[in-house]
């Protein structure tokens, strides 16, 4: 059967039978299936699946029916929508901006995000992080019960880091070196970048806490409070100037009166300044809904522990615990009683250190239920079936991918551009069997994402010719019996987007103690809002995906 070349053909059962269209997270599974030891996916059949010698994936946001000049995915209700589109279409109307795609595939396959009603969760992170098989989750099992009967308290807090999926999908904001970005937005700041952040030496780590106030502009950092985790002494403790004029203290939550504030002249950028100098790429941050306090101090940070996510709700993810219901529930005592005096931020930071060091001495299971995920790349290396040493990968993206999504990567490519990206791609090709590459100039040049530099984003039928060029390149390098996935991800979340912070912001409002009559009408979130966004989250979660063997010709 080895040499007889492999087949895909989507099975049209499989699919229209099936309640949603085919996710992210099954064209994972799939790739697990094609060059490791997962099972079969009943929406695709698999002809000679031991002859498939490596799988290329590659992202494309923005590769929509429109680019492709295909019929739109319908929504009525007599109509399948996960049904595959033929490639090209039947009747088309004009060219397809990316020929390559007509060319090769047969087939567009409708594919949906993960997300919920009005929330688009992380393609990236559906991607890469996934269930342990039955195999691994009983070895886990069995190796936690260990671990539990050994404990004897646990030193290192990065065992307690936060991982890839968690930062993306709570959005943290993370540094340029990390991340996507090229340049941060004007006032935001970074923590500067040290060889040896995966050094074996004790990092520093900091608890902080942040109290707001609403002003002109929004809320507004007005203190911070900082606290060194291993002497617990207070190393800071500002309060800050804001910008714009008080409109509400919110005394009620952050503690802050207008007294507090009347002699005050420090401002944001004289605390992250200060802030800069106590801390690098290697220090760890600790608090509770960490990224609300980063996004106050304008702070991008790589590695944080979040007391909302090291600890569980009691009815389970994606909900998350309060920290002084955890705090009475792990501690046992109260903190955030003043009533109206609101919350006091060094109160709040020890409680943090508290529960970060109760979990420290009781062990990664205290305060939680049990969740068993790894990384795709993880599962593949373990895969012997077909490769002794398990199957060599590569992640090929923008930023540095070493520390993101492509940390457990055999090889891992630093991108700043899709030329990058192709030659990337094509240098793992004949190292690797599992390669994948994330195209962006395309969403950017729809105006989608935020562009890598200053320069305005390419006209977009430039954009598409030039993908199209680097997709033939890729393909024509591809050697016989290579399977490439092609998937978008996702369609245009920008009306998505709008929506939410508009809804945000009326909610914070509120939660602010502002009465609807003292908000405009024209920024009320309505019922009609609420149906809104639900249906452009469902547009948003749309999108395409193809799949194709190279052969031997």
């Amino acid at each position: 059967m080895q040499n007889n070349p492999p087949r895909f053909f989507l099975s049209s059962k499989g699919i229209t039978s099936r309640r949603d269209a085919v996710g992210i997270a099954d064209i994972r599974e799939l790739v697990i299936h094609l060059i490791g030891d997962g099972p079969a996916q009943p929406w695709l059949k698999v002809e000679n699946r031991n002859a498939i010698q490596r799988v290329v994936v590659a992202q494309i946001p923005g590769l929509t029916s429109s680019i492709l000049n295909l019929p739109e995915i319908p929504t009525n209700p007599t109509s399948n929508p996960n049904v595959p589109l033929s490639v090209p279409a039947w009747k088309p109307t004009s060219p397809s901006s990316i020929p390559f795609i007509s060319k090769t595939f047969l087939h567009a396959l409708p594919t949906n995000a993960p997300g919920e009603a009005t929330k688009l969760h992380s393609v990236l992170g559906s991607f890469f992080m996934g269930p342990v098989s039955g195999e691994e989750k009983k070895r886990r099992n069995l190796l936690r019960m260990e671990e539990e009967r050994k404990f004897k308290g646990e030193k290192d807090p990065r065992k307690f880091l936060l991982g890839v999926e968690d930062m993306a999908n709570n959005e943290y904001p993370v540094p340029t070196y990390m991340g996507d970005l090229s340049q941060l937005p004007e006032r935001w700041v970074e923590s500067p970048y040290v060889d040896g952040t995966e050094d074996d030496s004790q990092p520093k780590v900091y608890s902080l806490d942040c109290e707001m106030c609403l002003t002109e502009d929004g809320k507004e950092l007005t203190r911070v409070c900082v606290i060194d985790v291993e002497t617990e002494k207070v190393v800071m403790d500002e309060h800050v100037k804001p910008i714009k004029p008080v409109t509400d203290y919110l005394t009620r939550f952050s503690g802050i009166t207008a007294e507090h504030l009347a002699d005050i002249t420090t401002t944001l950028p004289v605390v992250q300044a200060k802030l800069l100098t106590m801390i690098n790429s290697r220090t760890i941050l600790l608090g509770h809904s960490l990224e609300q306090d980063l996004k106050s101090l304008k702070l991008a940070h790589p590695r944080c522990i979040d007391t909302a996510i090291l600890y569980h709700h009691p009815r389970g993810r994606p909900l998350k615990p309060g920290l002084a219901w955890l705090t009475k529930k792990w501690c046992s005592r109260d903190i955030q009683a003043r009533g109206e005096g609101g919350h006091d931020p060094e109160e709040d930071a020890r409680a943090c250190i508290e529960l970060l060091k109760k979990k420290m001495a009781n062990g990664p299971g205290y305060g939680e239920f049990k969740t068993d995920q790894e990384s795709l790349l993880e599962r593949l290396s373990r895969s012997t079936s077909r490769f002794a040493n398990g199957i060599p990968t590569a992640v090929v993206d923008y930023g540095n991918p070493s520390t993101w999504h492509g940390a457990k990567a055999t090889i891992a490519i630093a991108c700043k551009s899709d030329e990058d990206v192709v030659n990337g791609m094509l240098e793992a090709i004949p190292q690797c069997q599992f390669i994948f590459g994330r195209f962006l100039e395309l969403s950017n040049a729809l105006e989608w994402t935020t562009p890598k530099n200053d320069s305005p984003p390419v006209p977009l039928p430039v954009a598409c010719s030039a993908l199209n060029g680097r997709l033939a390149k890729l393909f024509a390098a591809l050697p016989p019996r290579t399977a490439l996935i092609i998937f978008s991800g996702h369609s245009d979340p920008r009306s998505m987007a709008s929506l939410a912070q508009r809804k945000t912001k009326f909610e914070n409002e509120l939660r602010a103690g502002k009465k609807p009559d003292n908000i405009p009408k024209e920024e009320w979130w309505t019922a009609a809002d609420g149906r809104a966004i639900e249906e452009e989250t469902g547009k948003a979660r749309r999108g395409l995906a193809f799949l194709c063997l190279k052969s031997e010709g």
